[in-house]
């Protein structure tokens, strides 16, 4: 755990935060990157003489701090945490706030792992789940009529279909009801959106996705403001002991340094296929915030510095949809998303499976693009074979 401060230069802009933010020059060698602490215990002076509060690997890690301090910093923040997965950063939240008894009140388009820890794990600890279309403002409140819940929880742009929600009014409602309003950030990460200086609470990440940028480390991260609720985490976090390694840590500090230029050709690109995708005889529907008939659009043009590197597509029905999500070359089919190459995913039986049944049920005409860096005119040839062979 760290605050935002340790950025040892005047940065102020969202690059410079990303790559000077918790990265000062280790002072014995004037190395220009900090080295990765292995380390899992440190030496004290004396019995509880601690040198910068280190300990064990477990409460705490210089490299982990200083991604932490980075993670403050981009998502303009005051204290930062980083976890093994997201899925243990999102435990650690839930934890930290509910109590059985209490209820969350979820996006109807979310991660299919967020509705599972909620309806699996912390359903049967006591924890109800409710269900509303976050991107309408009257249902988010008339919900919260019907009976309170002290979380609000939303992903915009969300996962599959890109929806989006007015970060800033979903906040005005949350907060007029007395709910914590968490925004998963892991689409548009903060290069592009910045949910805390619109009012939310928390934010969430998949570090695993864009932060960490190349599909070799997995983590996660919780940014706050709120002290208090930073001190509940900060005790959850050490005493269940889900922190990401020196290693991992080390992975998704360089990934970060280089979030704002590969946010900016992951979007370029996207809006590339979208607009390509759009005019396609064979495909039915494009979700993509960029494009202008959107209902999100407006909202996303305001709230977003650009629209993101996701393309969701819908096909004619299921089978279509699976043979066109089998038949990339470029595209290469994986779960996940966010890093440098494109990726192709079939949300009802991959990322999705376990939200089949159940209101979070993603159609299964519905494929999923994570739109790389490579050259845009190459993954529009490889989209264009695709569906042609269809």
């Amino acid at each position: 755990m760290s605050d935002a401060s340790g950025t040892g230069s005047p940065a102020r802009g969202f690059d410079s935060l990303a790559v000077h933010a918790g990265q000062a020059f280790d002072p014995t060698t004037g190395a220009v990157i900090p080295p990765v602490h292995f380390s899992t215990t440190y030496a004290q002076d004396g019995i509880g003489g601690l040198r910068n509060g280190y300990e064990y690997g477990r409460s705490g890690n210089p490299t982990r701090t200083a991604l932490e301090n980075q993670l403050a910093a981009i998502e303009g923040g005051t204290r930062g945490f980083s976890f093994a997965s997201g899925l243990a950063a999102e435990d650690a939240l839930l934890r930290a706030v509910l109590k059985p008894g209490d209820d969350v009140l979820l996006g109807s388009d979310v991660y299919g792992g967020t509705h599972r820890l909620l309806a699996k794990i912390l359903g049967p600890w006591g924890v109800g789940l409710r269900i509303v279309d976050m991107s309408d403002l009257d249902a988010v409140a008339a919900a919260l009529a019907e009976g309170h819940a002290p979380i609000l929880w939303v992903e915009t742009p969300s996962n599959p279909l890109l929806k989006i929600t007015d970060i800033a009014g979903l906040a005005r409602v949350g907060h007029a009801a007395g709910a914590l309003v968490v925004v998963d950030n892991t689409f548009a990460s903060p290069a592009l959106q910045r949910p805390l200086d619109l009012g939310a609470d928390v934010v969430v990440h998949s570090a695993t996705k864009y932060l960490g940028g190349h599909s070799d480390v997995v983590g996660g991260a919780l940014v706050l403001k709120d002290d208090a609720l930073a001190e509940k985490v900060k005790f959850l976090q050490f005493a269940v002991g889900a922190v990401s390694g020196p290693l991992d840590a080390f992975l998704t500090t360089r990934g970060i340094k280089t979030l704002g230029l590969r946010m900016q050709r992951h979007s370029e690109n996207a809006a590339s296929v979208a607009s390509f995708l759009q005019g396609h005889e064979r495909v039915a529907k494009v979700y993509y915030p960029g494009l202008s008939d959107h209902p999100g659009h407006e909202i996303a043009a305001r709230q977003m510095k650009a629209f993101g590197g996701i393309v969701s597509l819908a096909l004619a029905d299921g089978p279509t949809a699976r043979r066109f999500a089998e038949s990339t070359r470029l595209f290469q089919l994986a779960e996940s998303l966010g890093g440098v190459e494109s990726l192709v995913n079939y949300p009802d039986e991959m990322t999705h499976a376990s939200v089949r049944g159940t209101e979070l049920a993603v159609p299964e005409e519905i494929v999923r693009l994570s739109v790389g860096v490579e050259s845009a005119d190459d993954l529009i040839d490889d989209l264009d074979r695709a569906l042609s062979s269809l």
